[in-house]
């Protein structure tokens, strides 16, 4: 009997992860004041973790003061409660940062960052913003870059006051981010999550970011970001929350997103975007306000479509949809886009916009059940919206004004509205819908209010509209 007793016991401890599997960093020579380089004692502790297999590289609580770093197949990052790897603010070095990455993963496999430690590059500092650096030096690294990985996972950590984007991913293929927090709101292009991979899940992510919030990229031609879910988050933005290009060489395909509150930005403090002369109409000065909510662009010859967008709620925003195709580094395409079940408090008088071009038409759009709130106030807009085809996509890439107060529809084919609610909070002189050159638009039960204009509907050189089912034109 006491041999079957220690047999099972034996079986038992078969089964629970080794602590020799751990490799604390401390016990590599990194010290946890924050006063010293402890990058050769982190990157040793990975080194010998990655050689004997893989396991759990563990950072105790402490603060560890670093330069790039780079990770290993098969190991787990584990930051414990406490725990904070602050990148140098000497970004310029390239002792420090022979890359361009404060954590890097480079063409590994199975490699994790978990949390509840946090990821701090430090740009909230005065020594990072004595330096001279600028929006674009292309000197600031990453706070963490995965680069040609596989089954790679970020869970639950807080990465903080990156130097430049937040969380990049490139050319990855199974990506697993779900429950971490992103606070980078302190110097420009500080994005959140940026996605240039395929098999993607995001998941109860927390984000503030000063730039793009979550955003697809894609840098490749011969790299299709694709099969990406992204669900339950909150996510806050001076620019767009949630966006799809603004490189978008070959484009994306197959993406689900649903189930996420855009929020108002805590802070402000690089763009003030109501300059009226300069940026938009209609924001009172010193208001918080990222631009496009939803924001889905093709503009360098790419191909969008598969896309569908669910259950959004959505304020400190100023154009809650936004899909753009244009030229500026090629014709992009763009089709089959499903956008449903948004609820949108809107600062400016920019509607939404569905702008193709010429060459390369919209096609295949649903809106269904949205209701949006403008600031309104607008008098009617003086001949037809000019084109910009190789300008960088942005909602005011058109200018300050727009000829509709809800919806703007250029360049596109088989548009299918349904339940689109339009408020203004000033009374607004111009039409609820302007359509510019599209051919089947079929409008359902579609309301304005705080419209004067004798029009609900205009448009220019159109084919096959409807509303309720009621043929216009």
């Amino acid at each position: 009997m006491k041999k079957k007793i220690l047999l099972c016991i034996g079986l038992l401890a078969a089964l629970i992860p080794s602590q020799a599997r751990d490799f604390d960093v401390m016990k590599y020579g990194a010290t946890g004041k924050g006063k010293v380089l402890d990058t050769k004692s982190i990157q040793e502790a990975i080194d010998i973790c990655a050689d004997n297999g893989g396991g759990r590289v563990v950072v105790p609580k402490g603060t560890y003061l670093c330069g790039t770093f780079y990770l290993r197949d098969n190991v787990d990052l584990y930051l414990e409660h406490g725990a904070v790897i602050k990148g140098s603010t000497d970004v310029t070095n390239k002792d420090i940062y022979p890359r361009r990455a404060l954590v890097a993963a480079l063409n590994i496999k199975g490699a994790r960052i978990l949390g509840p430690g946090t990821i701090d590059g430090q740009s909230n500092t005065p020594e990072f913003n004595n330096q001279g650096l600028t929006n674009s030096d292309g000197k600031r690294p990453y706070l963490v870059l995965f680069d040609g990985c596989k089954d790679v996972t970020v869970k639950e950590v807080h990465l903080v006051n990156a130097a430049f984007w937040t969380l990049r991913f490139v050319k990855c293929d199974g990506v697993l981010v779900d429950g971490i927090t992103i606070n980078s709101t302190h110097f420009y292009n500080n994005d959140g999550i940026d996605i240039d991979a395929k098999n993607v899940r995001i998941a109860n992510c927390l984000i503030d970011a000063l730039d793009d919030g979550i955003c697809l990229k894609s840098n490749s031609a011969d790299f299709m970001p694709e099969n990406i879910v992204v669900t339950n988050c909150v996510i806050s933005s001076n620019c767009n929350p949630i966006k799809f290009g603004t490189a978008s060489v070959a484009g994306f395909r197959n993406v689900a997103i649903s189930n996420c509150v855009i929020k108002r930005p805590p802070e402000m403090f690089h763009w003030d975007w109501a300059d009226s002369t300069k940026f938009y109409r209609g924001i009172a000065p010193g208001t918080k306000t990222g631009l496009g909510g939803i924001s889905i662009e093709s503009v360098d010859g790419g191909l969008v479509e598969h896309i569908v967008v669910n259950n959004i709620t959505m304020e400190g925003i100023i154009t809650p949809i936004f899909l753009c195709v244009n030229s500026r580094h090629g014709i992009g395409t763009m089709r089959d886009i499903h956008i449903s079940n948004i609820t949108a408090v809107c600062e400016g008088i920019l509607p939404c916009m569905i702008t193709g071009i010429k060459d390369s038409r919209i096609t295949d759009v649903t809106l269904r059940d949205i209701t949006v709130q403008h600031a309104g106030g607008e008098k009617p807009m003086a001949g037809r919206l000019r084109e910009n085809e190789k300008a960088y996509p942005e909602n005011r890439m058109y200018g300050l004004f727009n000829p509709a107060c809800g919806l703007f529809v250029r360049h596109a084919d088989n548009i299918l509205v349904e339940n689109f609610r339009i408020t203004n909070r000033k009374i607004d002189q111009r039409p609820a819908v302007v359509l510019d050159d599209v051919t089947d638009f079929r409008g359902y039960e579609m309301r304005c209010t705080g419209s004067v204009s004798p029009l609900f509907l205009q448009y220019f050189d159109c084919k096959d509209i409807s509303l309720d089912s009621e043929k216009i034109l």
